[in-house]
């Protein structure tokens, strides 16, 4: 069937089929213009888990979402596929998350483990092995890059998308983040490991000079370190700290000025980095390391909106850090960001 012929055939108003795809969608990946690529990978979470399952529980509760997206209503005709991650990465993975338990473990009991050989060769497996997700990340992604499909990723921890901000960064001369989140995530080789989910962002703007500028919003837990390196790198580095924000709220300025604040900070063409933990902890309670405060549900979109409406060129995202929990909320949450983003993307 061509893709006409699949959009023709297809009832949106319909319940998602069993069979059917990521959002109850027909299309496989020769048909869709958005492909998602999961990646189960939780190796270096330092306080709750579970983040590994975000993108079975993203594609799960999907199935509940609407088509009629009030703001991109003709989304669902562009084609959404969710690809597979091979299993020999997740069993990478899971053996990684084991051996970086032991270093945590032993880290917290106030152990130098670099006075353990044990401990040592662990953490450069851990090390090696979170390398290779970063390689089949970028290399994956380029894979869809080059059948002209636009890409987002579905976490997992939140160092999964390195090797794709490197491939941006080899597409484009200069480009953006617009980086929501609770936490900054500009630590170096946090707890030894060099690819840490805390780490992220220290390593981005350490490997990529084409990125112009980093923009964080919703922080609100974050270490003097991190401070220091975004003050080192204030020409690259923006910081919309929650409070800041609710401060210039409580005081009578409003939302969508402020949204446009944020946006003219980057160039024309955008990466959205989006942890869940961005958003109040109501929304996603049982995300790895969840902080009170935080943006809501609506404001989200307003500010991915105000991006969207700006022209800008936005050249893919991520949406990292949902663990579904015991009863699905977070997922549902998750699913609904992450339509949104893909409309924000292929829209």
């Amino acid at each position: 069937m061509t893709k006409e012929e699949i959009i023709a055939s297809f009832d949106p108003n319909a319940a998602a089929a069993g069979s059917a795809g990521i959002f109850g969608l027909p299309f496989g990946a020769q048909h869709a213009d958005v492909i998602l690529i999961p990646v189960p990978w939780e190796v270096t979470v330092s306080f709750g888990s579970g983040t590994g399952e975000g993108p079975d529980a993203m594609f799960e509760a999907s199935s509940q979402v609407d088509l009629h997206h009030p703001d991109f209503p003709e989304l669902w005709k562009r084609g959404i596929f969710m690809d597979t991650c091979p299993d020999d990465l997740i069993s990478l993975g899971r053996r990684a998350k084991d051996m970086a338990g032991d270093i945590i473990a032993a880290l917290e009991e106030g152990e130098d483990i670099k006075t353990n050989s044990v401990l040592l060769d662990k953490l450069e497996r851990v090390n090696d092995a979170s390398a290779r997700m970063n390689e089949w990340v970028k290399e994956r992604s380029a894979y869809w890059k080059k059948q002209d499909k636009l890409v987002g990723l579905a976490g997992g921890d939140h160092s999964i998308p390195l090797g794709y901000i490197q491939l941006q960064g080899e597409l484009h001369q200069k480009f953006g983040i617009l980086h929501i989140d609770a936490h900054m995530d500009l630590r170096k080789a946090y707890e030894g490991f060099t690819y840490s989910h805390a780490s992220i962002f220290y390593n981005a703007m350490e490997s990529v000079p084409q990125i112009q500028s980093l923009v964080q919003v919703g922080i609100r837990d974050f270490c003097e370190q991190e401070m220091n390196y975004s003050k080192q790198l204030k020409e690259r580095i923006s910081v919309f700290t929650d409070r800041s924000v609710r401060t210039r709220l409580f005081r009578g300025e409003n939302w969508d000025a402020l949204c446009n604040e944020i946006v003219n900070k980057l160039p024309e063409k955008v990466y959205i980095s989006l942890d869940i933990d961005g958003l109040n902890p109501s929304l996603c309670p049982n995300t790895g390391t969840p902080v009170p405060g935080g943006l809501e549900y609506e404001e989200l979109m307003h500010l991915l909106n105000t991006l969207k409406r700006s022209g800008r060129e936005i050249i893919g995202f991520d949406l990292c850090e949902v663990s579904p929990g015991v009863n699905g909320w977070d997922g549902n949450v998750g699913a609904r960001v992450l339509f949104h983003l893909c409309g924000i993307l292929a829209g």
